[in-house]
């Protein structure tokens, strides 16, 4: 059975492993990654879309610059990209997102056995726990380059907005801004962040406390050296 002190640092890993997995499935399951005002001109007025979306679905309105607006459209992202930049560049976000999901539950899965077990393969141990966080947290870095890249670089609010309206002419300008859905993934950074930290605690206590053992002379007393 593994000590108190093993078990309780464990235990802390392993909460804020489940944590990074329940806010990575928070992340792909909400829609509130952007919300962009994108403006079109068209004929004598201008148009401006309003998108809220995220990976997989979104909503859009239209107000037309005399005051007129059009009812919510709901759209499926997916069904609305025809850049294939844009298109390839989002399958690689959500494919990215479900790496980090299946890595944050193997950190999991390894705290939790190491929190109730001591297990004999190396790799099962904190090397297991580093590496996976560590795969997570990269993954999720990558994820939060990589869609601001599909927004700004690769004009991803523009390309759905045509999708939500006919007859736009030339785009005039684009405001941006990113909501919870898209920030929760730092939180998940931090989280990973911290499952580091506390089992490198408790390795380096650990390899202390085993350098302490195998060298009891040097800390014995003198008289007993002596005798």
């Amino acid at each position: 059975m593994p000590s108190r002190k093993k078990t309780t640092m464990f235990a802390s890993a392993f909460c804020t492993s489940v944590s990074s997995f329940v806010l990575i499935c928070v992340v792909l399951g909400t829609q509130q990654w952007v919300s962009s005002e994108v403006r079109f001109s068209r004929s004598d007025t201008s148009v401006t879309i309003s998108l809220d979306y995220g990976l997989f679905r979104g909503t859009c309105e239209q107000f037309v610059e005399a005051g007129l607006q059009v009812s919510k459209k709901t759209f499926q992202v997916a069904d609305s990209l025809s850049s294939t930049k844009t298109k390839s560049t989002n399958v690689a976000i959500i494919v990215i997102l479900v790496l980090s999901l299946l890595t944050s539950l193997l950190s999991s899965g390894f705290t939790c056995t190491n929190a109730v077990s001591n297990p004999y393969q190396t790799f099962l141990g904190p090397i297991g726990v580093y590496t996976w966080n560590s795969i997570c947290g990269i993954l999720i870095l990558i994820a939060m380059i990589l869609f601001p890249v599909n927004v700004e670089a690769h004009s991803l609010s523009e390309e759905l907005a045509h999708g939500c309206s006919t007859s736009l002419q030339s785009h005039i300008k684009s405001k941006h801004s990113y909501g919870y859905s898209y920030w929760i993934m730092l939180l998940i950074l931090f989280l990973n962040l911290a499952s580091l930290i506390i089992i490198y605690f408790y390795d380096h206590a650990s390899y202390s406390k085993k350098k302490e053992q195998e060298r009891p002379i040097e800390n014995a007393p003198k008289d007993v050296i002596l005798f």
